[in-house]
């Protein structure tokens, strides 16, 4: 039988590995098994369904009170582009926290893809020390969170022509499934927009803070199960 091809030795405390085999035999390296981890608990206080919806993208804005000239900034930055004839602003992106910024002439920036808040002011400050290496008076004003988006799932079907045609709920609804599968439910306190699928996938989009996602959806959650498939 064809030999397995010698491995190169670990170095660490010793505590996960096997006796040394003999000179000249075959040594066999099992991979630590892996500890399962438990999922965390639901605040039920906080959430009373037990589903958490999970935020996906957090767009933000900063001022960095000063003029940029773009074409600097897209000659000395690294990961930026700019092509005034498609977009008036430079589009420039980090790994960490994986995001993209647009970066306008007026100072303007707007920060996307973050999924947290504290993540999305995080990358604002490096985007905005970016450009202040590049010889800009930038200061870090104004910041705002302008719209988070979450989804979840009730992991139940859900019939959207009733909840459409209900008449509690027929103002707040948009339905209309040759056009769009889901149905757009725009909530009034907080306001924040729901798209809801037949399937009982759920995305939030609109609001400016996690806590009103939160409540949207426990508001909704009790709405869609009156409007359950059964």
């Amino acid at each position: 039988e064809p030999r397995a091809p010698r491995m190169a030795a670990v170095q660490g405390d010793g505590a996960d590995l096997e006796p040394a085999a003999p000179e000249g035999s075959t040594a066999v390296v099992r991979a630590p098994t892996p500890v399962p981890t438990a999922p965390a608990a639901v605040d039920r206080a906080r959430h009373p369904s037990g589903i958490v919806p999970t935020i996906q993208n957090v767009v933000s804005t900063v001022n960095l009170a000063c003029p940029i000239d773009l074409k600097k900034v897209a000659m000395h930055a690294r990961n930026a582009e700019y092509n005034p004839k498609r977009f008036t602003a430079v589009i420039m992106r980090i790994r960490e926290p994986k995001t993209t910024a647009l970066i306008f002439a007026s100072g303007k920036l707007v920060c996307t893809g973050a999924k947290s808040e504290a993540d999305s002011r995080d990358a604002a400050r490096k985007y905005a020390r970016i450009v202040q290496k590049l010889d800009f008076p930038v200061k870090f004003t104004d910041f705002k969170v302008q719209n988070i988006v979450a989804n979840c799932d009730v992991r139940f079907a859900i019939r959207l022509e009733g909840l459409a045609a209900h008449e509690s709920h027929c103002h707040y609804s948009s339905y209309e499934p040759e056009l769009f599968p889901g149905l757009i439910y725009r909530h009034q306190n907080p306001k924040v927009v729901l798209l809801i699928f037949v399937s009982g996938k759920v995305v939030l989009t609109g609001a400016k803070d996690r806590q009103e996602l939160y409540t949207a959806f426990e508001n909704m959650y009790n709405v869609l199960q009156r409007f359950r498939k059964e």
